[in-house]
């Protein structure tokens, strides 16, 4: 039976950045993925690599300031990866946020991010509106611009684990993990490939499954706590007109929501939504109300396109977020990454629920710091934000 130090399930983009932090940290790993690198919510985000402006209002300044020092990690050893981009935020006579506590909010955000380039912020003058892309400019007050982050969040997934392969990770795919059986050193992990039954022994599993780690969780013997937690669906749609200017950070016109409407790939991509969701994450796909409701927020801010109906959506998708359960909107809830572990001293198992795109590496380094107790003494190959990333071919 194969022996590794750490077993991974899941190959979005968590359980890429574990798979590289272990194996950077000179540690034998292995990631199990049920069907291709990124399948999941990892390649039906909204793209963004971005420091959570919305969440400094909910006071989540912790996690603002890490996100900004990821971002700017991101920006320095993924370049071909994520790029840094032009937001504009429109504030109109009727907009809840008015232009002074935006810029209250973007001094702090800069104030977090270390005063550096990337986070300078202004107003656009009004004789440049006419080169926002058509947005409406009845009862405009202010334009405010800052800058934020745009990746390719599937390529991105798919560079972070041909790092780690790079420095003797391994992968099996397809694979579909079965069930783990936890013993006084470790855990044994039964998945299967090819039709075959393949057991490895671990240290440590690793549940990095997404919308599918409460079933993993299930699958371990004996049972490890799986916390209050719910599936939240968030839709995108792709329409074929595109954007130029930048990405546009507004509010819905029918509660108030933050809305991206952005290029993407010579299109526009629009999301997202936070819809409640009991269903099998297999099925997830964008409702009709859903593909409304984001159709509204174009047609409302761009009046040359406020014919638009359902038909001209060229691409759709959704992806699930995990969030704490709680009575209020999700829209409201913290973004957090919440880590469980079967027992706090020497754990054999640590399950991953939620969490950002942006904060995959610190979110891994959380992963190994954790779990070091378990894992014997090894000789470090590599830090991972001295590690370039390339685009995958």
């Amino acid at each position: 039976m194969k022996e590794y130090d750490v077993v991974i399930i899941g190959g979005g983009i968590h359980g890429a950045g574990v798979l590289q932090a272990a194996v950077a940290a000179g540690y034998k790993a292995l990631l199990i993925e049920r069907q291709a690198l990124a399948s999941g919510t990892s390649s039906k985000s909204s793209k963004l690599i971005h420091g959570g402006l919305r969440y400094l209002e909910s006071g989540q300044f912790a996690l603002v300031r890490e996100s900004l020092q990821e971002r700017a990690v991101l920006l320095r050893i993924a370049s071909e990866l994520v790029e840094l981009k032009p937001f504009y935020i429109p504030v109109y006579r009727d907009t809840r946020r008015r232009p002074w506590q935006l810029k209250i909010g973007l001094m702090a955000y800069a104030l977090l991010g270390g005063f550096v380039a990337s986070t300078r912020f202004g107003s656009v003058p009004t004789a440049e509106w006419s080169k926002l892309d058509g947005l409406k400019t009845q009862d405009l007050d202010a334009v405010i611009r800052y800058h934020d982050a745009q990746t390719n969040d599937a390529q991105l997934t798919r560079a972070v684990v041909k790092s780690a392969m790079s420095l003797g990770a391994e992968l099996a795919m397809p694979a579909r993990f079965i069930r783990a059986v936890l013993s006084d050193v470790g855990v044994v992990v039964t998945y299967n490939a090819s039709g075959a039954e393949v057991q490895v022994k671990a240290r440590v599993l690793i549940n990095a499954a997404g919308p599918w780690a409460m079933q993993a969780a299930r699958a371990v013997e004996p049972a490890t706590p799986v916390p209050d937690v719910e599936l939240v669906q968030g839709a995108h749609i792709v329409l074929p007109y595109p954007l130029t200017a930048g990405i546009f950070y507004v509010e819905s016109p029918t509660d108030g929501r933050a809305v991206f409407v952005m290029p993407w790939h010579g299109a526009t991509l629009v999301g997202t939504t936070e819809t409640p969701y009991r269903g099998d994450p297999d099925q997830v796909q964008p409702l009709p109300e859903e593909e409304e409701y984001l159709l509204a927020v174009v047609r409302h801010y761009f009046p040359r396109l406020n014919t638009l109906t359902r038909d001209d959506i060229t691409e759709r998708f959704a992806g699930l977020r995990v969030l704490p359960a709680a009575t209020q909107s999700a829209f409201d809830r913290s973004r957090e990454t919440l880590f469980t572990t079967d027992r706090d001293a020497r754990p054999r198992v640590l399950c991953i629920y939620g969490g950002k795109l942006t904060g995959w590496r610190a979110a891994a380094a959380q992963v190994m710091q954790r779990i070091s107790p378990s894992l014997p003494a090894a000789v470090k190959r590599a830090e991972t934000d001295l590690l370039i990333l390339r685009r995958p071919a």
